[in-house]
């Protein structure tokens, strides 16, 4: 998953950045909130991690130009800010989440994981789709009432593309979300023919120089 990270302070930007790295998250990591929302308008994360104290335009009012512009994309508050009212008002402006400093990477990286569930259809136990049907806390697929065995990237490369159904996902979009390191440079396209051979050439759409989709 690429996440953003907006946050100010050099030295706490850098460990947060090389932390979740290593565990194998993608961070882009911007130093002001204006050079954060640039970031958001242009291309998507999976997941904001936004201070409130930077030093060019407060996070609160990043937020708000956010989503009045319809960014949707999930936002971690992260900051000193510890007071209720700061709380509230932070999620009354559109935050998804709200850590306080100091705080525990293991609590981040399972925030992390529960706003990207949540904003892609994730805590939904059972996903259809015509004869399609996948059980995602068994990772159980089945197609036509038959069992199907998928590989790894095959499972999370389809369940990216239903949990994006109607929408056109850009091969840069689908390669941040399901490989951790660079793919070679045809692993999408196997993928994607495998998934097709198993369930139907009409499944899955290849939209010319943009991407792929799952059709409504």
């Amino acid at each position: 998953m690429r996440l953003l990270l907006i946050e100010d302070d050099p030295l706490l930007g850098q460990g947060i950045m090389l932390a979740l790295q290593a565990r194998n998250y993608r961070v882009d990591w911007q130093q002001t909130g204006s050079a954060g929302l640039h970031v958001m308008q242009q291309d998507s994360a999976g997941v904001v991690i936004l201070d409130l104290n930077l030093p060019d335009m407060d996070g609160l009012e990043v937020l708000r130009q956010a989503r009045q512009q319809g960014i949707a994309t999930p936002v971690l508050i992260l900051t000193a800010r510890d007071a209720i009212e700061e709380r509230i008002t932070g999620l009354d402006k559109g935050a998804d989440d709200y850590l306080v400093k100091p705080f525990d990477l293991d609590e981040l990286e399972a925030r992390i994981r529960a706003l990207h569930r949540r904003a892609s259809g994730r805590d939904q136990e059972y996903i259809e789709h015509g004869d399609l049907t996948i059980n995602t806390a068994a990772r159980e697929v089945k197609f036509q009432n038959h069992s199907i065995s998928l590989g790894r990237r095959e499972y999370d490369l389809l369940l990216s593309l239903l949990n994006a159904k109607g929408r056109v996902l850009t091969r840069r979009q689908i390669e941040e979300e399901i490989y951790e390191d660079d793919p070679e440079s045809n692993a999408l396209e196997v993928h994607i023919h495998a998934l097709r051979k198993k369930f139907g050439k009409s499944l899955i759409r290849t939209v010319r120089g943009v991407g792929y989709m799952v059709e409504n």
